[in-house]
């Protein structure tokens, strides 16, 4: 098994050792969806994560940043771990077994260091560490199913929901320079995210006419690339707030967006759909530049 120790040289975050590390094009945006998705099969997007690191990027990046839905802060946070991140088990009345997993992914200090170092480089006054936190369910299930040997270092950064998509963009927009240094940056949320409306037991998979709507909107945002239309969709979008009652879930993209590139190209990479409201939509950025 291939391990990484890693340390922060000069101004980039680097390698001990004197392999090569390969910069990254890419971000991405993945609908974590369900918990369950960690251990059912009958759920698309598990086949699609479990295809990611063959068919999706089959470059093995030396360390993942990722921005979960739900880890929400006033400022922005990094987990500064040194050891393995824990395994929060932040939701309630699902199966025993999702209860009994673990993902021990091996913290990323140095790398939580160099976000919070970007991010202060790039005007935001203050980036806070937490020494303690280790990775939610819109985390540990994705990269679970994604890279299941969990031996890549991890770092999760928290989102701001008292703040507004273009203050997440930006967040993505200073953390740009961590592809070059083979860093994997993947925001974890869902696309449409109304559990207030969603039907569980939506027996003929049908989808609420608003979220299908709102959905086909990102889609042909995005891939056109109208990014700013995205950072303003309460205006530019139909059922916009409808569609995300709440940012939380949504504010993962644009970080993921804002990493990328202003003249970056979007990929649909994932299309399905859970109970009757919450679509799974994920996306690639690819950078131009």
């Amino acid at each position: 098994m291939e391990q990484y120790n890693i340390r922060s040289v000069g101004p980039k975050f680097q390698e001990k050792q004197t392999k090569v590390v390969m910069a990254l094009n890419e971000t991405f945006f993945v609908s974590h969806g369900t918990p369950a998705i960690a251990v059912d099969d009958s759920l698309l997007p598990r086949h699609f994560l479990k295809s990611f690191a063959k068919k999706v990027l089959n470059q093995r990046p030396k360390a993942i940043l990722i921005i979960s839905s739900h880890w929400e802060t006033s400022e922005p946070t990094v987990n500064v771990i040194h050891g393995n991140n824990d395994t929060i088990y932040d939701f309630h009345n699902f199966p025993k077994p999702l209860y009994q997993l673990k993902y021990p992914a091996p913290g990323a200090p140095e790398l939580a260091k160099r976000v919070k170092e970007l991010l202060e480089g790039s005007g935001f006054k203050q980036v806070n560490e937490d020494k303690e936190r280790g990775l939610d369910h819109g985390a540990w299930v994705p990269l679970m199913v994604m890279y299941p040997e969990a031996d890549i270092p991890v770092c999760q950064l928290s989102i701001q929901t008292s703040q507004d998509a273009t203050h997440h963009y930006n967040v993505g927009k200073a953390l740009a320079p961590l592809k070059e240094e083979g860093v994997l940056i993947i925001g974890s949320g869902t696309a449409t995210h109304n559990l207030k409306s969603a039907r569980p037991d939506n027996k003929d998979d049908s989808v609420a006419s608003w979220a299908l709507e709102f959905d086909n909107w990102l889609k042909e945002a995005l891939i056109s690339g109208r990014f700013e239309d995205v950072n303003h969709y309460l205006e530019k979008a139909p059922y916009g707030k409808l569609a995300h009652p709440e940012p939380d879930h949504f504010y993962p993209l644009h970080i993921a967006m804002g990493a990328a590139g202003q003249n970056a190209k979007a990929e649909l990479i994932h299309s399905s759909w859970f109970a009757h409201t919450l679509s799974f939509s994920s996306f690639k950025f690819t950078s131009t530049i």
